[in-house]
């Protein structure tokens, strides 16, 4: 097989020997042990102005195909969330397309869908609590329209607007009394986004104390059970996550969007009793749905070991994705999708493939090969050395694409 070339952050390059791709089966039944969503990504078009500020235009080929991908795994697809450039680059009117298609689309294969409902696609900054609530309701009019399940983001206007607790609880009460079926409540830390920096606890106090807001949280969900099936919650604290998940009413399901912590947080602690482990809803399982299916699949068949031994050793690269400052992680999902073969050229929306560095994508390299990552580990290399050579990176003799 061929070698990797690594590059170091002194510009020191290395070789390292290329592991084969894992042996891994696509399920054949539908996963039991844990619900499980991949937040997809979206590609664009190779040649079009997908510069900062532009509108996004997206290649509907590769973004499509790369949902069916995660769907023929066994995972559910979380669509229109961060992960997809909200709040980064993908304007309301993709955003409206995106949804559409994606429902079609998971109803052509009937794969499990659920969508981003936000207040995005009001262009001031600055608005009402009534204002915030009746932007809410029109997206999810909209999503509810298209047949897809529902995330209820965080929302940067309401973040605004709210100067105390009792602000999120009116507007979600007003918002889940809407609600044609149960959704999920998104709670997003601000290292994805700093705007959200004391969501559900009011900006009144300017407080981030997890377990005040999460008392906020607890309320809506208590107040409305037939309304909220669960719970996303992002703040990249395992602790914080686990103090939730125990508070939650018998309602409610706890999915992680921990994607420093997922493997301990979804393996739980052995008892596979409610309340003591987490569903998935993560940004890190797009890059990873083949790892992600297969050590679910473990679990399946009670193979708590299997489980680990499979999933444990990918969380080391979904911190280095993830890594400060984390909004950027966008940046190492399409590139691991473009090393896999996922879409033809290594490109974001809004020019964010140029948000992380090479040393730091020559990491994400290194360690999507030592977790066994890399779905055709010959294709992963040869683009990898070659996007080396033509960035300028002086390469030993090698392969290229």
């Amino acid at each position: 097989m061929s070698d990797l070339i690594l590059l170091a952050p002194d510009g020191a390059v290395t070789r390292q020997e290329l592991r084969a791709a894992p042996a891994l089966t696509k399920p054949a039944v539908p996963l039991r042990s844990r619900i499980a969503y991949a937040a997809a990504h979206v590609v664009p078009k190779i040649h079009a102005d997908n510069t900062p500020g532009r509108p996004a235009d997206l290649d509907w080929d590769a973004t499509l195909a790369f949902r069916h991908h995660v769907w023929s795994w066994g995972l559910g697809v979380a669509d229109a969330m961060d992960t997809a450039q909200r709040n980064m680059g993908l304007d309301p009117a993709a955003t409206r397309e995106l949804i559409a298609r994606s429902a079609a689309e998971s109803r052509s294969v009937g794969g499990a869908l659920v969508v981003g409902v936000n207040t995005d696609h009001v262009e001031a900054e600055h608005i009402s609590l009534e204002e915030v609530t009746a932007a809410y309701l029109e997206q999810l009019a909209f999503a509810e329209e298209q047949g897809a399940g529902v995330v209820l983001m965080a929302s940067r206007h309401l973040a605004r607007a709210a100067q105390r607790a009792d602000d999120y609880r009116r507007v979600y009460d007003r918002v889940l009394e809407r609600a044609q079926a149960p959704v999920v409540l998104h709670w997003l830390g601000e290292a994805f986004d700093p705007v959200l920096r004391g969501y559900f606890a009011g900006r009144s106090g300017q407080s981030t104390d997890a377990s005040a807001a999460a008392s906020v949280l607890i309320d809506v969900i208590a107040a409305n059970p037939e309304k909220v099936a669960g719970v996303k919650m992002s703040l990249l604290d395992a602790g914080a996550e686990i103090a939730v998940r125990a508070r939650l009413p018998k309602t409610a399901r706890m999915f992680t969007g921990d994607d420093f912590n997922y493997v301990g947080l979804i393996g739980g602690d052995g008892s596979e009793q409610p309340g003591q482990y987490s569903d998935a809803l993560l940004g890190a399982f797009a890059p990873l749905a083949p790892l992600a299916s297969a050590a679910i699949q473990r679990l399946d068949a009670g193979d708590r070991d299997g489980y680990f031994a499979v999933l444990g050793p990918s969380e080391e690269l979904s911190r280095q994705v993830f890594a400060a400052p984390t909004f950027y992680y966008k940046t190492g999902v399409a590139f691991m999708s473009w090393l896999n073969g996922h879409q033809p050229g290594f490109q974001l929306v809004g020019g964010l493939h140029a948000a992380r560095s090479l040393p730091h994508l020559s990491e994400i390299v290194r360690l999507a090969n030592a977790a066994g990552a890399l779905e055709d580990p010959e294709l992963a290399a040869a683009r990898w050395n070659a996007f080396l050579s033509v960035s300028g990176v002086e390469v030993p003799r090698v392969v290229l694409l």
